[in-house]
């Protein structure tokens, strides 16, 4: 007998890349993965991660039916069951103690799910909560929160125009590995090279020479935390030489006189012993920008998680507003998203900028930032009493007890709930501490489309994945499960119709933003459901959309499904000042936390740098922590060690494959050391997401070879105080071989 197979296409929903794949399929399963060559976007690229898929949708570890946990152990229940234990438990506790009694807590992979992403907002409204929490407060707040004080939405966030690009600094960061993060650019290394062909240079800052900074015609090792002297010490100099070059954005910037004050303080001379990067070697980085046509700065994870993330993810944007590569080709520049960016909606060129601070963590009183306080609050508001403890909590595809610092006080927080309710396709390190669990479809059955990564992509792009296998019989989509969920807090019960309720949701919101037109834009949407009326909604009505068939050319749902590859929206054009949403029109280059911030570095100038600092490292079979449990990314060499450079290595007595135990405060965890001259001496990295040792998780393979919990090392009340994110790199150690 013949076997049929059939030919898939879909977005890669792993990473950031969001690389399009080519799947074959015979007989009910996948038999083999490769990048698409006709994605008009990825190109053919793909990475492990992508491959990976199948073993994912394959993984017997994953969930596929709600668990409900009875005297302590998980059962397997129905769908109904497990909203009746919702319903039963849940109302009671918001009835008696309140609203912000319940807290919801965002993970990294809800980016990659569309029905997350559309209907998680829904469920925070629905609940009415101040205690909201993610995983940004974990890596990219503090770029959100500059680029929205400078720019006038937390999305604005401008990136390289790699293909145009002929110098590109980048700092912390490790695209080759990443293929961008708060940058969605597949194949960077590809790109890179063609940057370097055409005469262009690469300059990578980083206190490890990582697969990026190898790559790169120039790597400068720097102290970790040290990033904003570097900063302030270029943005000095080209004040100090004459090198501000606005260009046409000089109409178009306030505060230039302010921030040429504020680092008056900070000559290359004075800070170069804090970043460990000599005076002449910034002056001379700081003439490269000037001089270049066409460059860029870039700056990611390692900018963000440190005590200075803000000032840093401002800074970099300093600097390309002031050598006048803004907005300009082969510079830093703004996608324009064919969907869901609010820079794109609304009155062109101003805006009511941002808040911040609207209210504060009830127990170390840390501010709001984009609706959300620092993930590093949530144990702490668990264990003290009062009005507005936290006593249930709602999950969303997150582990924070492996992501966020301190995880072991988290997960005893955790078990102190009345009531936790998880949305999530395993049984992980966090989810073990759940009353209920509800499992989400495998990625290979649902419809996907990214709505954030358009807004960060190299190049405007749309594209839209069917789902390659129908869900089984009696499978919610996670938009659905969401919809009950919110049917329960609006006091519905577990027998609402849903899809009445979608339906009423959506015509608020159409109503909202459509006015007397309203009615007809509804009616051109009524044949679709779900994420897709709302993907529909917003191709149509978003830039390139025709307008509900007043710009016929233009794109909506359909003509992406027809075009398995995406549509091609060309590459990234200037937008200014268009794209501004700040009250005055403006590019806001002096914001005032930021300014009254540098007290802190200013401060912290003469400050003894620590013997030894420990960071983070990012590695191409590892994203999040569920990775480690699928075979194709598990295989190969033990990947969780601990580099040491040769020096510190001799100082300390480490010797290559050996145990080591690295402290800090109270606590401790033991590593496998591999020496390494990749790292700068007195700085030690250790790869996040691993810590497979917890009893009751079900991630069989990750458990054979589970490695060291960075952050358990990481001291939660540290804090970057204006954004709130954590400080996880940079952080003193001590480190010693087990004897």
């Amino acid at each position: 007998m013949t076997t049929t197979e059939t030919v898939a296409h879909r977005v890669c929903p792993v990473c950031e890349a969001c690389c399009g794949l080519e799947l074959r399929i015979a007989d009910g399963k996948v038999t083999s993965i490769r990048g698409h060559d006709g994605d008009v976007f990825s190109r053919g690229y793909i990475c492990p991660k992508g491959v990976a898929l199948k073993d994912l949708h394959e993984d017997p570890d994953r969930l596929r039916t709600p668990l409900v946990k009875r005297d302590g152990r998980f059962v397997a229940v129905s769908w109904e069951e497990a909203f009746a234990e919702i319903d039963r438990r849940l109302p009671p506790i918001l009835e008696k103690h309140g609203r912000n009694s319940t807290a919801l807590v965002i993970g990294n992979p809800t980016v990659h799910q569309v029905g997350l992403m559309l209907y998680f907002p829904r469920l925070a409204k629905a609940l009415g909560s101040r205690n909201i929490y993610s995983a940004s407060t974990l890596d990219q707040m503090p770029k959100q929160l500059s680029s929205g004080l400078m720019f006038g939405h937390w999305l604005s966030i401008p990136v390289p125009d790699i293909e145009r690009c002929d110098f590109l600094l980048i700092l912390g960061a490790n695209p080759v590995v990443s293929n961008g993060s708060l940058w969605t650019v597949p194949d960077f290394r590809g790109k890179a090279k063609a940057l370097r062909e055409r005469g262009g240079r690469i300059v990578v800052v980083d206190p490890r020479r990582t697969e990026t900074a190898a790559m790169a015609d120039q790597h400068l090792f720097i102290r970790p935390g040290g990033d904003v002297f570097l900063l302030l010490g270029l943005v000095h100099t080209l004040f100090d030489e004459k090198l501000v070059r606005l260009g046409r954005l000089a109409a178009h910037v306030a505060g230039l006189d302010d921030v040429a004050v504020a680092v008056a303080g900070f000559a290359p001379e004075r800070v170069a012993a804090r970043c460990g990067i000599d005076a002449a070697a910034i002056r001379d980085l700081a003439r490269r920008l000037a001089a270049t046509e066409r460059a860029a700065v870039y700056g990611r994870l390692g900018t963000c998680t440190q005590s200075y993330g803000t000032l840093v993810s401002w800074l970099i944007d300093v600097l390309n507003v002031l050598t006048g590569h803004l907005d300009e080709p082969g510079g830093a520049m703004f996608p324009k998203a064919p969907a869901f960016a609010a820079n794109t909606t609304g009155k062109p060129g101003s805006g009511r900028g941002i808040a911040t601070g609207r209210w504060a963590s009830r127990v170390a009183g840390a501010p709001e930032v984009f609706g959300e306080l620092p993930i590093t609050c949530l144990a702490e508001e668990i264990e003290t009493g009062g009005d507005d403890q936290v006593r249930a909590l709602i999950s969303v595809a997150g582990n924070p007890v492996l992501s966020a610092p301190n995880g072991a006080r988290l997960a005893a927080a955790l078990d102190r709930l009345e009531l936790m309710v998880s949305f999530d396709i395993y049984l992980n390190e966090t989810t073990r501490h759940a009353d209920v669990i509800l499992p989400g479809a495998s990625p290979l059955e649902e419809m996907h489309y990214d709505i954030a990564f358009p807004q960060l992509s190299y190049r405007n792009q749309a594209r839209f994945s069917a789902p390659v296998f129908a869900r089984p019989d009696g499978q919610l989509a996670e938009w659905q499960s969401v919809l009950r969920l919110i049917a329960i807090l609006q006091g519905k019960g577990t027998d609402a119709d849903i899809g009445q309720l979608d339906d009423e949701l959506v015509a608020d919101d159409v109503r909202r933003m459509a006015g007397p037109q309203a009615e007809m834009v509804l009616r051109a949407v009524a044949h679709l459901k779900g994420p897709e009326r709302q993907i529909d909604l917003a191709l149509r009505g978003g830039p390139y959309g025709d307008l509900f068939g007043l710009k016929p050319e233009g794109i909506n749902l359909a003509k992406l499904k027809a075009a398995p590859g995406g549509i091609d929206l060309g590459p990234l054009a200037p937008r200014l000042p268009e794209l501004l949403r700040t009250p005055s029109g403006r590019i806001e280059l002096a914001p005032g936390m930021l300014l009254l911030d540098l007290q802190r570095p200013a401060a912290d100038l003469a400050r003894p740098v620590p013997e030894l600092v420990i960071i983070g490292r990012r590695q191409v079979r590892s994203n999040n922590s569920w990775m480690h449990n699928l075979p194709i990314l598990a295989k190969g060499p033990y990947r969780c060690t601990a580099l040491v450079h040769p020096q510190d290595a001799r100082r300390l007595g480490l010797r290559a494959g050996q145990p080591a135990r690295i402290t800090s405060a109270n606590r401790a965890i033991e590593v496998q050391v591999e020496v390494s001259d990749e790292m700068m001496p007195g700085v030690v990295s250790l790869p996040h997401g691993w810590g497979h040792d917890r009893p009751g998780a079900q991630l069989t393979l990750a458990a054979q070879r589970p490695g060291a919990n960075l952050n358990a090392l990481l001291d939660d009340s540290q804090r970057d105080p204006l954004s709130g994110n954590a400080v996880l790199s940079g952080v003193p150690v001590q480190m010693a071989p087990v004897t």
